[in-house]
């Protein structure tokens, strides 16, 4: 084992999956100290001026977000974003993409091409311009440029083309195919025709620059992920990937119905109450396009995107959204005296219980709340939602009384269930660990009531949470087993979550309540906004400065049972006290597979088959023995503590989260964790091939 602290590997920032995260813990040393001394002079020769782009290269997180594998797909999803822009504008309709064996990529388009004539203020072609100089693009002024663009405005493309090994820019219009080639972002060649052509369009192609960045390698999953995003929000554009490294996996992306198809997707894994509900829009500076379907779940599923990008903490169209959902369903349940005089109204969590909805909005000029646009701010688009689908849902529901009946039932549903989570929860709220759930028996609390030291473990079976007491700190280090397997709230309401004995164990536990909202609204009355923002960390319910531990593991066998208790709590968090994850406090421990004995004294431990065997290689003696754990129970207390448990020795995987793959995480978890078996009987075959190393650790 590492004698390094915590030592986890380095996440994969497009990853949905719980990942290591990279971190050696160590007491610093005076050359590590912030307030080392440097010597020498500060003067005019100390001031370094980045010519050109420079400024890309020594510094990819200000422009891509990172120089790994997150800032190499958003160069990408530049290169792509501006032949969106193109179609957008109207002038483009087929979109290719093409992985090389040789590492490179390339984005082609049909649009215009980029323009190639001489720049007056420049004096190089625009081609040049827009590949070599930062805020340089059509999506500034008022000319023959855009409306409405995706892009980051004119530091994308460039951008890519600086973190690049070599880039190819070729453009074909006015009969012309034109070509310029850089290194680095420098122009290696001059704007030349290279032949004739009966078309127009634009082609990129260029290969990471492994000098400038750590990851250069593409995921074909998150290229096409994208890819299909788009397909669904641009219904008249055709997109084509292709990959010379794997020609199976060559797909083709257009949906003819766009957001419609994509709601229904959504809700594969649910049963759908009614078929998809569609409103359109479009006026002088706005177009809105807004689909939604209900199922008979639980959970709220709701996609928000402004010119194309992703908005997973919402905005101000979520919020629109959400309050004319919340008005009509109330007005509406009035109007048919399902809802009474004496009777509440429903809150924004009731009515969005078991809605799937796609929200597609483009606009001039969005404002943002931060560089990366996870949430728009645009306070006019809120009214214009709010009316769109205010107007298009009440019409709706008076011709379909059918299924207006079905949904105003399912909220009026919804509100009793929430009303007995809420004082469900106010119970569990109330009651000390000491009394309520037997917790003295179950719990084995710490001794310091400083939660950023402390670490809760959550253990598998009672036998094995005894081991786990004798190898723990006391001081730091809490045991609470659980007995089987804990209720999987995929299935069942949290009123219904809240009666199971072990949930409410872990509850009282961790100190910090639990959220009760269905993930997209607030518990409280009226009109609420439907953005996640709404679900902060702290609520009513729950309140994560209470927490008890910052870091929460688990900890189970590595067989079916202990993948598949940790998958039932993985989903519990996920559902109902997310900001576990997304604030990075809960991991995975990651007990040894085998213990290799060599002699009378020697104990070498391994995580994985290779390392087992790479341990045998190097022992020189013949008198070896190999065991595998089978479960946490074959352990003794100083094995666990030596290798699972020691924060200098140990292995933790942080579950880590993106919120950019929101809508395909919640897509996993009603597949595989649902009632529909189709889905998760599909998923399953569809990727049995790609199951490798059976006997896992991260």
């Amino acid at each position: 084992m590492s004698d390094e602290k915590d030592l986890d590997q380095t996440p994969d920032e497009e990853s949905t999956t719980p990942v290591e995260e990279s971190q050696t813990s160590r007491e610093a040393t005076e050359d590590d100290k912030l307030t080392k001394k440097v010597e020498g002079n500060y003067d005019a020769s100390s001031i370094t001026v980045l010519e050109g782009l420079e400024a890309v290269r020594k510094r990819p997180g200000m422009y891509v977000g990172d120089n790994g594998k997150k800032g190499l797909h958003q160069m990408f999803r530049e290169a792509l974003d501006n032949a969106v822009d193109e179609a957008m504008a109207g002038h483009c309709d087929t979109i290719n993409v093409m992985m090389y064996t040789d590492g490179s990529i390339s984005v082609e388009d049909n649009g215009r091409g980029i323009p190639v004539d001489i720049h007056k203020k420049e004096g190089v072609s625009a081609l040049q311009v827009i590949m070599t100089k930062l805020h340089a693009g059509g999506k500034f002024g008022d000319g023959g440029g855009y409306k409405v663009s995706g892009g980051l405005h004119g530091v994308g493309i460039s951008c890519t083309n600086a973190l690049s090994e070599w880039m190819l820019s070729t453009v074909k219009r006015d009969g012309k195919v034109y070509q310029q080639r850089y290194e680095a972002g420098v122009p290696k060649t001059e704007v030349t025709v290279i032949g004739k052509a009966d078309s127009t369009g634009t082609k990129q192609q260029w290969k990471p620059d492994g000098t400038a960045l750590t990851a250069t390698e593409h995921d074909p999953t998150i290229i096409r992920r994208r890819m299909k995003e788009l397909a669904y929000l641009n219904p008249s554009v055709r997109f084509i990937f292709e990959n010379e490294n794997a020609p199976d996996t060559n797909e083709e992306y257009f949906f003819e119905r766009g957001i419609v198809q994509l709601v229904e997707d959504v809700n594969e894994s649910e049963d759908s109450i009614h078929k998809p509900i569609y409103f359109h829009r479009v006026r002088e500076d706005m177009e809105i396009e807004v689909a939604i379907q209900y199922n008979t779940g639980f959970h709220t599923n709701i996609l928000a995107y402004c010119n194309n990008i992703h908005q997973p903490d919402g905005g101000t169209h979520v919020s629109g959204f959400g309050q004319a959902l919340t008005r009509v369903i109330n007005s509406y349940a009035r109007k048919m005296n399902i809802l009474k005089e004496k009777d509440k109204n429903f809150t924004a969590d009731d009515v969005a219980e078991g809605v799937s909805a796609v929200i597609s909005l483009k606009i001039q000029n969005p404002s943002y709340n931060s560089q990366d646009k996870v949430k728009l701010v645009t306070p006019e688009v809120q009214g214009a939602t709010n009316s769109l689908v205010g107007d298009g849902l009440a019409t709706y529901l008076e011709e379909n009384p059918a299924v207006g009946k079905r949904i105003v039932e399912k909220s009026q549903t919804a509100q009793r269930a929430r009303e007995a989570a809420r004082k469900a929860a106010e119970a569990v709220k109330r009651s000390s660990a000491m009394d309520s759930f037997g917790l003295p028996g179950k719990l084995s609390d710490c001794v310091s009531k400083n939660s950023v030291e402390c670490e809760l473990f959550l253990v598998e079976g009672d036998s094995a949470g005894g081991t786990v007491k004798g190898a723990r700190d006391r001081m730091t280090q809490a045991v609470l087993p659980l007995r089987g397997k804990i209720l999987n709230v995929e299935r069942a309401r949290i009123d219904k979550a809240l009666d199971n004995e072990e949930i409410k164990s872990l509850i009282a536990a961790l100190g910090a309540g639990i959220d009760i909202s269905t993930g997209r609204g607030q518990v409280d009355e009226g009109e609420q906004p439907m953005d996640s923002e709404s679900k902060s960390k702290k609520n009513e319910h729950f309140d994560l400065d209470k927490l008890r531990y910052h870091k929460i593991i688990i900890m189970t066998d590595a067989d079916v049972d202990g993948e598949h208790i940790r998958t039932l709590l993985l989903t519990f968090f996920y559902r109902y006290m997310k900001p576990l994850i997304t604030e990075g406090y809960l991991y995975f421990a990651q007990p040894p597979l085998y213990v290799i004995r060599a002699g009378k004294d020697e104990r070498f431990y391994a995580m994985t088959l290779d390392e087992r065997d790479e341990i045998i290689k190097g022992l020189k003696i013949k008198n070896v023995s190999v065991s595998r754990f089978k479960g946490l129970g074959e352990m003794n207390a100083d094995e666990l503590a030596d290798t699972t448990m020691d924060p200098e020795t140990r292995f933790l995987t942080r579950v880590n989260y993106d919120k950019e793959f929101d809508a395909e995480v919640e897509a996993m978890f009603s597949r595989l964790m649902g009632d529909k078996v189709e889905p998760r009987r599909d998923f399953i075959i569809r990727h049995a091939k790609q199951a490798e190393d059976l006997d896992w650790h991260y």
